[in-house]
């Protein structure tokens, strides 16, 4: 069975969301990166999409007839300003060092109400936090923690000085969030993933603690922080607290989450504040 047919695999779900949404897609210019061996490429031609595969190993695309273009996140993704109408980054935001720049350069390419859809193994489950609790890793009862031994994927110094990480940069829900709106997006829906089912027993377990703790940490921060008014508070704590007791984000094996750009990056850097005071004030 391909991975795209097998309820397993995070591509059975991205096929899923595209085969659904294809009148959407059709005609639409879809930068699909990493790529990879070209699966989601394929399917985006297939829907009819403009896909515009590109992959720091090209060599491993696999689609006839689709040039995968060699990108480098570091150096910028070779397209214009403004060009695409969605990225797709499937299971590549856990292998990048600077997620942040990552992002400023995904809300780069993008035009306005342009789609960024996400997908990484998720660091929010139940599942995810007892593991790194006891062990820091993604599995506490089979792997280590991220190692110079198991955590360099590919390496090619013939083709790139390059290194391609493995999960040495697994992120949240949370983290996620707060980069992407750093960086113009708001989230626009979570689409449904495998459901881990470890995490669900550990949820009758643990959520009415999730709750009360999260409850409480949303009721102190409203009282603090007078720099911004109530309004604004509620709506972005708010959304901190509903993301930290969603089940859907407790038990999903991976996130699967769609972005909408609202504004250009450096737009939004002009409407946010200073926690602290600048060096040398008292």
């Amino acid at each position: 069975m391909n991975y795209e047919d097998n309820p397993i695999s995070i591509k059975y779900y991205v096929k899923k969301y595209l085969k659904e949404n294809q009148e959407h897609y059709n005609g639409k210019k879809v930068i699909d990166f990493p790529a990879g061996n070209g699966v989601t490429s394929r399917i985006l031609k297939e829907i009819g999409a403009l896909p515009v595969p590109m992959d720091l190993f090209p060599e491993y695309f696999e689609v006839e007839n689709l040039e995968c273009i060699r990108a480098n996140i570091k150096e910028g993704l070779p397209v214009m300003n403004k060009s695409a109408d969605t990225l797709i980054c499937q299971e590549g935001i856990e292998h990048f060092s600077d997620q942040f720049e990552a992002l400023k350069e995904f809300n780069r390419v993008l035009k306005f109400n342009g789609t960024l859809l996400i997908t990484t193994p998720n660091y929010s489950n139940i599942h995810a936090k007892l593991s790194y609790l006891l062990s820091e890793s993604e599995r506490y009862n089979s792997t280590m923690a991220p190692n110079e031994l198991d955590s360099i994927w590919l390496l090619k110094p013939e083709i790139t000085n390059e290194i391609y990480f493995g999960h040495i940069f697994l992120t949240g829900i949370q983290k996620l969030r707060v980069l992407a709106k750093l960086n113009g997006f708001r989230i626009e829906k979570l689409h449904p993933t495998r459901i881990k089912y470890t995490s669900v027993v550990l949820l009758f377990f643990f959520y009415p603690f999730i709750f009360l703790f999260n409850w409480i940490s949303y009721r102190k921060n409203l009282t603090r922080n007078e720099d911004f008014d109530m309004k604004t508070k509620k709506e972005v704590y708010g959304e901190i607290f509903k993301l930290a007791i969603n089940p859907m984000v407790l038990v999903r094996a991976n996130l699967m989450i769609e972005f909408v750009k609202e504004r250009d990056s450096h737009e939004v850097v002009l409407g946010l504040r200073s926690k602290h005071k600048g060096f040398g004030t008292t």
